[in-house]
């Protein structure tokens, strides 16, 4: 405020900054769209962020196998976090197993649920039946419950011999549960089971506990799920590009920068995907076709090249082939994981160490949790050559290196008009800045349009951009050639102030990767003279 003056002397008046700080925006925030566990996610098409796996768990279930559904969404979340990523949302897609006329599942006993939840009896005959329930698909993965160390007496309903241990085995899997009982009196088995086991829970036969179980010492019952044909096996187009409409829970999110639909190749949701990142100035990547092979030496498979030779163009987002091997949690047998999970995780490991202005890419990208590119996928250098000139990131396996990142281009970069977004890194960092700057200049709305508040606008930038050129993050050896800011008169007409808008023009010189590296050998003609 100004000082009022009254008595002879000297007065102190504080002036405000003629800057303001700024606060670099996020780089590696990622979104994962895609089916998640039928039977377990909390929330179905809400934005949830998570901060690891565990949390991926707790929210939508972890992994599940099953024919009836395509996802990669548990993958590709568990490869992010593995490989360097911090940060996440995942929006959960509800699988769509039946049509409204089909009618429930066939399983080993009888039951009506609609989620189609298999059950199986442990005992026969009235009022001595318990019916497990199994929490997991059983389609791909059989389930089994082992009944086992039963000491019943049959004569005196209730007696506490009424006892025995019950085995749950999906996968490698295995939940053991030791002492149960049937007595009333005591702790019931939904008391014991139900809450603890993530497999499967259990409730009494239509006649309550009953007399005692049968006499029998063991028992094993398999889940069984016969699949009508009505099943959706694969996606419906709309579950995901719903997700990119206005006002949905994702739009709802102030800021993110990568964003992923795992393992789903498919024109439109591509489309939808890139549209909504370009909107929300954020980063896709994307998945080839799962059976997509590096050249024609097998005739029974498509060449990536031809695969892909429909694939949206957008500077926004990357594609990365091909599939990754690596050993399935669930089973234990090898499995086939599509790369934008782990690719993700890369981009967030890379940020953290050198800079969202560094490619993700080199052999420094070791990507983690995989044996190597799946069979098909393996290439000669002069092949990914024409795929590097396609715009197609290879993941290479190296002897002794491992498997890393080994491209860094845009869905563009083939086309001429785009040649300033030609690389990945150049484009992140574009959005990078974009995001930084519109974050933190909210305090310009509403100040009087004059020379003031263009000097405090290019004093706040300026700093800005210098404390990026001083992490190296720009080129040139001093600031004048790294970057320019301008908001005067050149930049804002009166025109403009009498509308109410002030321009603000920010140049910048991004560093580009040494993609291609000449060694020139040249041999002497003589003994140097001395």
């Amino acid at each position: 405020m100004p000082v009022t003056v009254s008595y002879p002397g000297l007065y102190i008046e504080e002036l405000p900054l003629n800057s303001h700080s700024i606060t670099p925006a996020p780089t590696s925030i990622t979104v994962f769209v895609g089916y998640t566990h039928p039977y377990k996610t909390r929330t179905f098409r809400e934005a949830v962020r998570i901060f690891s796996f565990s949390d991926y768990e707790r929210y939508f279930g972890g992994a599940f196998a099953s024919g009836l559904v395509k996802s990669r969404v548990p993958d590709a979340v568990y490869q992010f976090y593995l490989n360097g990523g911090s940060d996440a949302y995942v929006v959960g897609l509800e699988p769509k197993f039946l049509d409204a006329s089909t009618p429930a599942v066939s399983v080993v006993g009888s039951f009506s649920d609609p989620q189609f939840k298999p059950k199986a009896t442990v005992a026969t005959g009235a009022n001595q039946g318990l019916v497990f329930t199994a929490l997991e698909l059983t389609d791909q993965i059989p389930m089994k419950v082992t009944v086992s160390n039963i000491r019943a007496s049959l004569s005196a309903p209730g007696s506490p011999l009424d006892t025995f241990d019950v085995v749950v085995t999906y996968g490698t899997r295995v939940e053991s549960f030791r002492g149960i009982t049937i007595n009333p009196a005591q702790a019931t088995p939904d008391s014991v089971i139900n809450g603890s086991s993530g497999l499967v829970t259990v409730a009494a036969d239509t006649g309550g506990y009953g007399t005692g179980l049968a006499s029998a010492t063991s028992a094993t019952f398999t889940f069984a799920q016969t699949l009508p044909a009505s099943f959706n096996t694969t996606f419906t187009e709309s579950d995901f590009t719903d997700v990119f409409d206005a006002d949905t829970s994702l739009d709802k999110v102030q800021i993110f920068n990568i964003l992923l639909t795992p393992g789903v190749y498919d024109n439109a949701v591509n489309s939808a995907a890139l549209a909504f990142a370009e909107k929300k100035r954020a980063f896709v990547i994307l998945d080839p076709p799962q059976e997509a092979a590096a050249d024609s030496s097998d005739p029974s498979l498509q060449p990536v090249d031809t695969a892909l030779a429909s694939i949206p163009q957008s500077q926004n987002g990357a594609v990365y082939f091909p599939y990754l091997a690596t050993t399935n949690p669930l089973t234990g047998s090898s499995d086939e994981v599509a790369p934008s999970g782990y690719v993700a995780g890369i981009f967030a490991r890379e940020d953290l160490n050198r800079g969202v202005w560094k490619a993700p890419a080199g052999l420094e990208t070791t990507i983690l949790n995989t044996t190597g590119v799946v069979s098909r996928g393996r290439m000669t250098d002069p092949r990914q050559g024409v795929l590097n000139l396609l715009g197609i990131n290879c993941l290479r396996t190296f002897p002794g290196l491992g498997t890393v990142v080994f491209g860094a281009r845009t869905l563009v970069s083939s086309n001429q008009a785009f040649a300033q977004s030609k690389y990945v890194p150049v484009r992140r960092m574009t959005l990078f800045i974009e995001q930084t700057l519109l974050a933190n200049l909210k305090w310009v709305v509403f100040e009087p349009n004059d020379e003031p508040l263009w000097i405090s606008i290019r004093t706040t930038i300026e700093n800005f951009m210098l404390s990026l050129f001083n992490q190296g993050a720009l080129q040139g050896s001093k600031p004048s050639d790294a970057f320019q800011v301008k908001c005067d008169h050149t930049t804002t007409t009166q025109d403009d102030i009498n509308n109410g808008v002030v321009n603000i023009v920010v140049a910048f010189a991004p560093l580009k990767p040494a993609e291609f590296v000449v060694i020139k050998i040249a041999q002497l003609a003589g003994q140097t003279q001395s």
